[in-house]
C-alpha cells in the first residue's frame, strides 16, 4: 500500500468517527430531553411513595400496579400518608373548594357568651281579682227602684245603685230612732238608766252598720228621728258593672249578689308559659305586652306571681303580669302577646340556630375540619335565644360550624346515607332527593349531584333500571360510555322511550351504585330506533 492510499484510508476513518460521534451525541441529547420530564416528575414525586392503586369508581378493588377498569378508566394512585389521612377522615364529608364556593357554604365560630333569651307566650286580659266587688244586701227585702240598670255601665264611687224596701230595715231604723231619743230624754236620770239606754242605742246602731247602711244615712236618721221606708245602696268603688241581677220589683234574700263591679284601673295578664321555659321566669321581672287592638302600643308590666300548678291539657304554667290601665284601653277578655326577657346566669358555648340540622330524633352540626372537609357531629343542646342556641356537648368554643348551605344533609334519610358514605364524598357524591320527579322538557335542572346528557339504550321498568350512552362527565372524570343506572323512583321511567335523548342527574347511593334522581327529555324518539341491551357495568 502506497503512502497516498494510506492517507485516504486515514481520512475516511476520521470522517466516519466524527459522523458516529455526532449521531451518538444527538441520540443521547434526544434521550435526555425525552426523559427530562419523567425525571422531573419522578423527582417531584420522589418524596411520596405509591402504596397501591384504587378503583376510580370507588369500588373496594385495589391493584399493586397501574391498570384500567372494564370501562377503560385508569386506577388512581394512593400515596404514602394518604391512607392515614383517609382513615382519619372517614367520618368527614369532602367537598371541592369550587363546589363549596358555588353552594355558598358559610361558617361561623362557636362563641362563649351570655345567652339572652325572650320567652314569647300568649296571654289574656283579666280583671284584678282584688278589685272585684259584689253588692249583696244582708237582709231580706224588695228592689223598689234601679238607678243603674245596664251591664257595662261606668259608675263612680258613691254613685246610687238601687233603692230597697225591707220590713226588717224599717224596724231596725225605728229601734235606733227610739233608742237615740231615749238617750236624749234620760240625760237627767240616773247613771244606770242612761247606760242601759245607751247600750240599746248602740245595739240598734251596730245592727244598721252590719247591714251596710251608710254613715250618712245613719246620721240623717239620728237627726230626724224618722225611719225611712226605703234606703239607697251606693257603689263602694269606681268601676264598671260587670254583672247585674237586680230587677226592679224583685224580692231578694240575704246574701244574694245583685251587682258585681270591677275596678279596671289595674288589670292582670294571665300568660301561659310552656313547661320547658318556666324555670327561666322570675317574679319581679319586667314584661312587655302587645295587644292586637293597639299594634302601635307596647304596655309594660311586672311579673307578680307564678302559679304553682301545671295545666295538664296544655302543659303550661300560668304567670300573672300586672298592668296599669289608667285610661282603660285594656279590656277583660282581650288576647295579649307577652314577651318575658330572661338571661343566662353565666356564659355558655353558643352557635347560630341555623347551624343545627334537627331530624326529630337527633341534632347534627357540620363542623369545618379544613378546606373542603366537614365533620357531622351529634350535639346536645340547651337553651335557645332568637338567633343562638346553647351547645352542651358536641362542639367546643372556637370551632367553625356551617350556618349556610347545610341543606346538603337536609333529612334523616339523606343524613344516614351521607354518614354511611363519607369516604366516598370526595368523589362528588351527594344525598338523593326524597321525592324526585320527571322534569318537563326545557325546564332548568336543579344543580344536585352529577349532571350529564345521553341517549336511552334500554329501559327495564320491572327492575327500575335504565341504560344510557352518555358523554364525558367532568365532575367524575369519566369518559363517554354506556352504563346502567338505577332509578330513584320507577315513575322517572314511565314516560321515557328507547332512543330518546335526555339530560339527567345522578348520585352515588353506595359504592358502585349510581342512582338517577332527575331525568329531563330533550327530544322525541327517532324512528326505527331499537334497543341495545349492552354496556352495563
Amino acid at each position: 500500500m502506497n503512502r497516498g492510499a494510506g492517507l485516504a484510508i486515514g481520512v475516511l476513518i476520521v470522517t466516519l468517527a466524527a459522523a458516529g460521534g455526532y449521531w451518538f451525541g444527538n441520540r443521547s441529547a434526544s434521550h435526555s430531553e425525552a426523559t427530562a420530564p419523567a425525571s422531573a416528575e419522578g423527582a417531584a414525586k420522589g418524596a411520596r411513595k405509591v402504596l397501591f392503586y384504587r378503583n376510580p369508581m370507588g369500588l373496594p378493588d385495589t391493584s399493586p400496579v397501574p391498570k384500567k377498569d372494564p370501562m377503560g378508566m385508569d386506577y388512581l394512585p394512593v400515596y404514602d400518608g394518604e391512607q392515614e389521612e383517609d382513615s382519619a377522615s372517614e367520618n368527614q364529608i369532602k367537598i371541592s373548594t369550587e363546589k363549596v364556593q358555588k353552594l355558598g357554604v358559610r361558617t361561623e365560630l362557636a362563641q362563649l357568651q351570655m345567652l339572652d333569651k325572650v320567652v314569647r307566650v300568649a296571654g289574656r286580659i283579666e280583671p284584678d281579682e282584688r278589685r272585684l266587688y259584689a253588692i249583696s244586701p244582708k237582709f231580706e227585702g224588695y228592689v223598689e227602684r234601679l238607678h243603674v240598670s245596664i251591664t257595662g255601665q261606668v259608675i263612680g264611687k258613691g254613685q246610687p245603685l238601687f233603692e230597697v224596701y225591707s220590713p226588717e230595715l224599717v224596724s231596725a231604723q225605728r229601734e235606733y230612732a227610739i233608742a237615740a231619743q231615749g238617750v236624749e230624754s234620760l240625760k237627767g236620770a240616773g247613771e244606770q238608766a242612761q247606760e242601759s239606754m245607751r247600750q240599746l242605742a248602740d245595739s240598734s246602731l251596730l245592727r244598721l252598720r252590719n247591714w251596710d247602711i251608710s254613715e250618712e244615712q245613719i246620721k240623717a236618721l239620728a237627726k230626724s228621728g224618722e225611719a225611712r221606708r226605703t234606703l239607697t245602696f251606693r257603689s263602694p268603688v269606681a268601676g264598671i258593672v260587670t254583672e247585674k241581677k237586680a230587677v226592679q220589683g224583685m224580692r231578694f234574700m240575704p246574701g244574694e249578689a245583685l251587682y258585681q263591679i270591677a275596678d279596671l284601673s289595674s288589670v292582670w295578664v294571665i300568660a301561659d308559659v310552656f313547661e320547658q321555659d318556666i324555670s327561666l321566669v322570675r317574679t319581679g321581672a319586667r314584661a312587655q305586652v302587645r295587644i292586637n287592638a293597639y299594634p302601635d302600643k307596647r304596655f309594660e308590666g311586672t311579673i307578680s306571681y307564678v302559679y304553682p300548678t301545671l295545666q295538664a291539657d296544655t302543659r303550661t304554667v300560668q304567670v300573672r303580669v300586672e298592668l296599669a290601665n289608667p285610661v282603660q284601653l285594656l279590656k277583660p277578655g282581650m288576647f295579649a302577646q307577652v314577651e318575658l326577657p330572661v338571661g343566662a346566669r353565666s356564659k355558655v358555648v353558643t352557635i347560630p340556630n341555623s347551624a343545627v340540622i334537627d331530624s326529630g330524633t337527633r341534632r347534627i352540626v357540620l363542623v369545618e375540619m379544613g378546606e373542603g372537609r366537614f365533620e357531622p357531629r351529634e350535639v346536645r343542646l340547651g337553651q335557645r335565644s332568637d338567633t343562638q342556641v346553647e351547645v352542651l356537648e358536641g362542639v367546643k368554643e372556637g370551632e367553625a360550624v356551617v350556618v349556610a348551605a347545610n341543606f346538603l344533609i337536609d333529612a334523616e334519610s339523606n343524613l344516614k346515607a351521607a354518614i354511611g358514605n363519607f369516604g366516598h364524598a370526595a368523589h362528588g357524591a351527594t344525598a338523593p332527593q326524597d321525592a324526585p320527579v320527571v322534569a318537563k322538557p326545557g325546564a332548568k335542572p336543579v344543580a344536585v349531584g352529577h349532571q350529564a346528557e345521553g341517549t336511552i339504550e334500554e329501559i327495564d321498568l320491572k327492575a327500575g333500571t335504565i341504560t344510557l350512552n352518555h358523554g364525558a362527565i367532568a365532575s367524575l372524570k369519566w369518559p363517554a360510555m354506556s352504563m346502567e343506572f338505577q332509578a330513584a323512583n320507577p315513575a322517572l321511567l314511565s314516560s321515557l322511550k328507547v332512543g330518546m335523548t335526555v339530560k339527567f342527574e345522578f348520585v352515588e347511593r353506595k359504592p358502585g351504585e349510581w342512582v338517577i334522581t332527575r331525568l329531563t327529555p330533550q327530544q322525541a324518539v327517532k324512528a326505527g330506533t331499537t334497543s341495545d341491551p349492552h354496556a352495563s357495568h
